[in-house]
């Protein structure tokens, strides 16, 4: 049996386009699970981690976004690729502020999907952050458990609260991508958790005493002068 180019996830209510990502994407050598909605999404995802996230805007119940949103506010790092019939630059761009990677209006060529997935994997696979089974994500000498709420260094558990585990998460799973405080707020703590921008720089301090070797010149967590913080990626911090 070959090794699948990679796991899909799919959530799209339309019958006919979910069998059809489904059959193109499977005869290019992806191993895809197709769903109507987004209520067995974590139970999907928790049997077998998803390389990337290909997920409909338009969804009876709750929609694209709500879902792209609360995924992130968990801490999930699944690339998303966000589908919706909608040609409206501001619906993209708040997709792309809930937390999505890439975005694909419809109608589109099954082609340019599969371009669009293999360029996501390429560069997470360059930024080296890698799934080690369950959902953990690996940066340099750190693990991060998404399920545990851990942070471990060369297998010895580091001391960090949930806000600052869910902060870090957020920070990781977009890195390279400034981020904001207020964005911060919103993928990490959820809009309404009552959180200032200045607790987020307080996080920020206590994550860097964690992560780097010398806090007032941090190699992972960079701060992006008016405007908020970035995550390096795994090439560009040792």
């Amino acid at each position: 049996m070959t090794t699948p180019a990679g796991h899909l996830v799919v959530i799209d209510d339309d019958a006919e386009m979910r069998a059809l990502l489904q059959r193109y994407l499977g005869e290019n050598g992806y191993a895809v699970r197709a769903l109507a909605d987004g209520t067995a999404l974590e139970r999907a995802l928790a049997r077998q981690p998803a390389d990337v996230l290909i997920l409909d805007v338009m969804l009876p119940g709750e929609d694209g976004l709500a879902i792209c949103r609360r995924l992130r506010a968990a801490g999930e790092q699944t690339p998303i690729i966000m589908l919706t019939a909608k040609g409206d630059p501001v619906e993209r761009v708040l997709g792309l502020e809930m937390g999505a990677d890439d975005y694909l209006a419809k109608p589109f060529l099954p082609r340019e999907l599969l371009a669009r997935v293999a360029a996501l994997q390429r560069r997470n696979l360059k930024a080296g952050y890698v799934r080690q089974g369950g959902r953990q994500l690996r940066f340099g000498q750190f693990v991060l458990d998404l399920d545990a709420l851990s942070l471990t260094r060369e297998g010895r558990q580091l001391d960090i609260s949930t806000r600052e585990f869910r902060l870090l998460a957020a920070l990781a799973q977009q890195a390279g991508r400034p981020l904001s405080r207020a964005q911060l707020i919103d993928l990490a703590m959820g809009r309404d958790a009552g959180i200032t921008e200045r607790a987020i720089d307080v996080q920020v301090v206590r994550l860097r005493r964690l992560l780097e070797d010398d806090p007032a010149r941090p190699r992972w967590i960079r701060t992006v002068w008016g405007h908020g913080y970035v995550f390096a990626k795994a090439d560009e911090a040792p």
